[in-house]
């Protein structure tokens, strides 16, 4: 192997692991300064993790962050920032949860047809974004925070009242979903492997949509031809246009797609463990989907690794909260921490790679010139 291709290879393992070191390194000093042992904190997490229950736990929470993830990833594949996943996949799991609550059908039909009305509310609410800014010019950012806003603050705020499950409960929200409508856990195909798994800890059955999620946007960036035009827009807008490549087609493929797997970020808690759309639906997870797509580097397993980490430290948070080894606050400065050293990493990385590709460029000049 030749020392160029050594070099190559150790940039590329340098940003992951300077993003680690620094980001344990902080870590560490603030749990210091907390009151913390930190070598007491970290042995309770990865005890913790050991656990098949806890490990359940960590891939119920990454499947959710991981469809996150992609949606963000699909916007930043094209320069596009949608913050308005949270928005998408709240408004996408209201109308889902209404729909799959309002019929009685065969069991495949009765999943399909939640999974296509998430799909179908988040490719137009991510859909509109786009319209605005290809027909207005109106920046994404604005426009999917203002969108998350009436999307939360607005219709669900108000259609949760009028909707809503006839119960006289509290937190009564719209009406559950039949058994029909319910994906199957995935224990028995865990427990061929491992033991029974004990305190009611089920593997949620969406963790196969993430999947299929991942193994899509794989091939559609990848190795499609429109998926080539979608980098290629994304890349350079100017050139690609001047190539004959529509930007503002591109603009609005690619918020309508965002917004479709946004869609399907609340199908956990739709399909798999409440059934329904309540006050108490779980949210942030589009805001978390944007750190793990940009640790993730916009690529389908560095988007699921990143997602497993940031499972992985919020089932820790209740261990140490417990173990009393530490504040359970302190799961979300590590996931900060993490990311804010992790785009820093990858940045000098890349200013090294973008020397070492000048000073080559430059020696293959001089030497065809002599």
């Amino acid at each position: 192997m030749t020392a160029p291709s050594l070099r190559r290879i150790g940039l590329a393992v340098a940003a992951p692991a300077l993003a680690a070191g620094v980001a344990l390194i902080i870590s560490s000093i603030v749990l210091i300064i907390s009151g913390s042992n930190p070598i007491d904190a970290y042995s309770d997490m990865f005890n913790n993790a050991k656990k098949l229950e806890t490990s359940v736990d960590i891939l119920n929470r990454a499947t959710p962050l991981y469809i996150s993830g992609v949606a963000a990833a699909i916007g930043f594949r094209m320069n596009l920032f949608n913050i308005g996943v949270e928005g998408q996949y709240l408004l996408a799991a209201f109308f889902a949860s209404v729909a799959g609550g309002a019929v009685d059908l065969p069991p495949v039909f009765h999943v399909a047809l939640v999974l296509f009305v998430a799909m179908t509310v988040g490719a137009a609410w991510g859909g509109f974004a786009g319209v605005l800014k290809v027909t207005r010019g109106v920046n994404e950012v604005i426009s999917t925070i203002m969108l998350n806003f009436i999307a939360v603050g607005g219709i669900i705020a108000w259609l949760i009242v009028v909707w809503q499950d006839d119960t006289g409960q509290v937190n009564s929200g719209t009406t559950p979903i039949p058994e029909s409508g319910r994906m199957p856990n995935l224990n028995s195909w865990v427990e061929v492997f491992t033991r029974e798994i004990s305190k009611g800890r089920e593997l949620t059955g969406v963790l196969l949509i993430a999947i299929a999620v991942g193994i899509l946007y794989h091939l559609f960036i990848n190795r499609s031809r429109i998926g080539y035009e979608f980098r290629a827009s994304g890349y350079n807008p100017f050139a690609s246009q001047a190539a004959g490549i529509d930007s503002k087609k591109m603009v609005l493929t690619a918020m309508l797609l965002s917004g479709a797997v946004a869609g399907l970020v609340g199908m956990v808690e739709v399909l798999s463990e409440n059934f329904r759309f309540d006050q108490s639906f779980v949210k942030g997870m589009g805001f978390q989907g944007i750190a793990v797509a940009l640790l993730g580097r916009n690529k389908p397993v560095g988007i699921a690794l990143a997602a497993l980490l940031f499972g992985f430290l919020n089932a820790s948070a209740g261990a140490l909260q417990v173990g009393g080894t530490a504040s359970r606050e302190i799961v979300v400065i590590m996931q900060a921490t993490i990311l804010l050293a992790a785009v820093i990493a990858y940045e000098v990385v890349n200013r090294l790679r973008q020397k070492d590709e000048a000073r080559t460029a430059a020696a293959l000049l001089a030497e065809s010139a002599s």
